[in-house]
This record gives C-alpha cells, sequence and structure tokens, in this order.
C-alpha cells in the first residue's frame, strides 16, 4: 500500500517523502533519482551559483518527474531562482532567512513554495506569505540549523497545529522508515532527509565524506560554528549552527567562537591545512541518524525501502 498525505496528492508522488536540497550534494542525479523513486528530489543549488545551476538543472528537470530545488533565503539572489523556474520546476524551498523577496516570483511561474523553519516566529512568518507546504527543522539535523532550535519531536507537532491546514514536512534526525512513520504519526505529511541520501551512489559527495558518514555515529556529531569561521563561511553564525562529524579544528577551537572570529592568522592557517591535506576541504554534514546509515545505495532503491519501512512500522503499532 502507498502512504497518501497531502504532500503526495499536492506534487503527485508516490511515497511522503523528500530530499532536502543539501548543498555540494544534492545535485541533479541525486534529485532525480530520487524523483524516480517516487519521493520529491529536491536540487540543492544554495547560494545559486550560476553555472552550478545550468550544470545540474538540466539533469533533474529531464527526470519526467516531478522536482524541486532549494536554496539559501540569506545568500541566494533573484536571478538565480528565476534561472531555476526557467526549468520548471513543481516546488521551490527557501530555507535560513527571509524568504519574502522571492516568494511572487515563485507563485508567478505557477510553483510551490516551501519554507523551512526552524522556530515558531519563522512559522508563523511562512504562514503570512503564504508558503504552500512548511519544513519543521529539529535540531537533530546535520548541517545547517538553528542554533537555538527544538528537537523534532516535539517541534514537529507543535508546528503542525500552529500552521494548520497547511501541510508540514518533519526534518531532523530522519534516517530510516521508522522515522518517516513517526513524522506522519506526528501529524506531519512527510520527512525530508539529508544524510541519509548524502550517502548514496548518486551524491555529489566526496568518497571520503560518504566514507565517514557510513562510519559515523551520532556520539560523534556535534553543532558548531567554529568550522564556519575557520573556512570564512559568509553564513550568519550568530543565529545559525551546523551539525557536523568530528574535526581538528573543532577540538581546537571548541568554546573559542568569538577567538577565532577575531584571528585572520588562524582563519589562514586553515585554509593551508586544507591545501595540504591535513584536514578535508568541507566539514562532514551529519545528523542524529548517522548511526542507521550503512550502506551507498542507490537513491531510488532507498526511496522505495524507507516508503516500505514506513508502512510495516505503521502496520506494527496498529496491532494489539
Amino acid at each position: 500500500m502507498a502512504l497518501s498525505t497531502a504532500f503526495t496528492e499536492m506534487f503527485g508522488v508516490r511515497h511522503p517523502i523528500a530530499l532536502a536540497p543539501m548543498g555540494g550534494s544534492a545535485g541533479g542525479a541525486l534529485a532525480a533519482a530520487v524523483s524516480l523513486g517516487g519521493g520529491l528530489g529536491l536540487l540543492g543549488a544554495g547560494q545559486g551559483d550560476e553555472d552550478w545551476l545550468a550544470r545540474e538543472l538540466p539533469i533533474v528537470a529531464g527526470s519526467g518527474r516531478p522536482w524541486g530545488v532549494g536554496f539559501l533565503s540569506w545568500a541566494a539572489g533573484v536571478g538565480a531562482v528565476e534561472q531555476a523556474l526557467e526549468y520548471g520546476p513543481r516546488a521551490v524551498m527557501l530555507s535560513f532567512g527571509d524568504p519574502g523577496p522571492f516568494v511572487e516570483r515563485i507563485r508567478a511561474a505557477d510553483a510551490a513554495v516551501i519554507v523551512q523553519v526552524t522556530d515558531l516566529e519563522e512559522a508563523r512568518r511562512a504562514v503570512d506569505l503564504g508558503a504552500d507546504v512548511i519544513v519543521a527543522q529539529g535540531t537533530e539535523s546535520g548541517g545547517h540549523g538553528a542554533r537555538r532550535g527544538r528537537a523534532t519531536l516535539p517541534f514537529v507537532p507543535v508546528v503542525v497545529d500552529l500552521v494548520a491546514p497547511v501541510a508540514v514536512l518533519a526534518a531532523g534526525g530522519i534516517a530510516d522508515g521508522r522515522g518517516v512513520a513517526a513524522a506522519l504519526v506526528l501529524g506531519a505529511a512527510g520527512a525530508l532527509i539529508g544524510t541519509r541520501f548524502q550517502a548514496t551512489s548518486e551524491s555529489l559527495a566526496d568518497a571520503a565524506i560518504t566514507e565517514a558518514i557510513v562510519r559515523g555515529r551520532a556520539q560523534d556529531t556535534e553543532r558548531n560554528a567554529v568550522l564556519d569561521i575557520a573556512r570564512g563561511a559568509r553564513w550568519p553564525t550568530t543565529k545559525y549552527t551546523a551539525r557536523t562529524l568530528g574535526h581538528p579544528y573543532l577540538d581546537r577551537w571548541r568554546g573559542r567562537e568569538a577567538e577565532l572570529a577575531a584571528d585572520p592568522e588562524a582563519r589562514a592557517a586553515y585554509q593551508t591545512d586544507v591545501a595540504r591535506g591535513v584536514v578535508p576541504p568541507l566539514p562532514v554534514w551529519a545528523g542524529e541518524g548517522v548511526d542507521l546509515v550503512n550502506d551507498l545505495p542507490p537513491a531510488a532503491d532507498l526511496v522505495a525501502a524507507l516508503a516500505t519501512q514506513a508502512e510495516n512500522a505503521l502496520a506494527r503499532a496498529g496491532r494489539p
């Protein structure tokens, strides 16, 4: 049986599963594979690099299935969003920052607006803007999220109640079908999944990163701003941190973020260490569900497996 929800009906997909639009991992091939598997593949456009979009958009658009694209609201320009809209996505997801400047252009292109939120104020803003889908992101998620966020389990139902009847996707720490089932029980219309899809055969992530995810454990993950500061990323670190696996610079500068930010020599040393191969070029973004990741399957097969696991979990929960 297929799990039909407001999300699956809205986008005409078989399963209530969406690919998190992870920068550096969710390229055209991965997004297309998720869509072909019956979920909604979301291209990770991040800050909206035009050359990257020109390369990856035709790949996912050629899947013949519903797909979308995600941008960082604080960093992407309107031109990048318009470039993506030329390829006819069914949805555009906006995360981290004010989505307001983009909403009318997305609607004019007849695409759905998906807004990711990390607190209730952002959820109210998304409703006011007329979001079609709201992603409630808990702090268990890999990569960037709220510095002072809430865990997925208590956060999702509060958002569901607050924004009803707008469809909600749960995000954060979901890495198998049991997590998808839990999201549905909490009242969400589906799950947005990142780390689990980062470790698939179509992911753009470097092999060293996917290997680290397969080997990683949740107790080794940590939310921090150290690595964004060290590598000179433009992320607004006063509001957003990132959950990563361990890293030498994290050990060196943990609790000393302000000192690192004020030390240009330390940041230059980071770039030197990257160039010398002493540290990896990118942090390993990984959520607390990383314990459940132990292989690198094709993404379409993974979508089907997650859906079957979710169906079985719900059936077991319904037994006396």
